[in-house]
């Protein structure tokens, strides 16, 4: 379901690092269901969420005899910050998930795909995890 967002978010202004990621598009999506109205840039009476940082990253976890890697942790890792008629309701903060995936090179195609599909749920996780985030302002005028 979506979220109870606080009066202070009835309208707010998405600043992305990046327009195009899976979390910034979720995050619209997410607080257009919450009620929440999106307004253009520049607009003094709302909110604005700033994405201060937004991507993936992959390290590798385990390697074969061979020196070929066989697994990954994939991260994601957003940087948000809130404010909302000049004061800072959430200061700048990380939030991160993170999860592991096998590597078999004669699959390259289908873990490209493996990869891609698992980015964008941790990036659906986290648009779920910084709205419980912001859900938490109730008491911010």
């Amino acid at each position: 379901g979506a979220a109870s967002l606080p009066p202070v978010l009835a309208s707010a202004y998405v600043d992305p690092s990046d327009s195009q990621s899976d979390f910034y598009l979720g995050l619209r999506g997410a607080l257009r269901n919450a009620g929440t109205a999106l307004a253009s840039a520049g607009s003094d009476s709302v909110a604005t969420i700033r994405i201060l940082a937004d991507g993936a990253s992959e390290r590798v976890l385990t390697v074969s005899a061979g020196n070929i890697p066989t697994a990954y942790t994939l991260s994601y890792t957003v940087r948000i910050s809130v404010s909302a008629s000049g004061r800072e309701l959430i200061a700048p903060e990380d939030h991160t998930m993170a999860r592991e995936y096998s590597f078999d090179r004669t699959a390259l195609l289908s873990k490209e795909r493996e990869r891609e599909a698992l980015t964008a749920a941790l990036a659906d996780e986290l648009v779920t995890h910084v709205m419980r985030r912001l859900a938490s302002l109730s008491g911010a005028p």
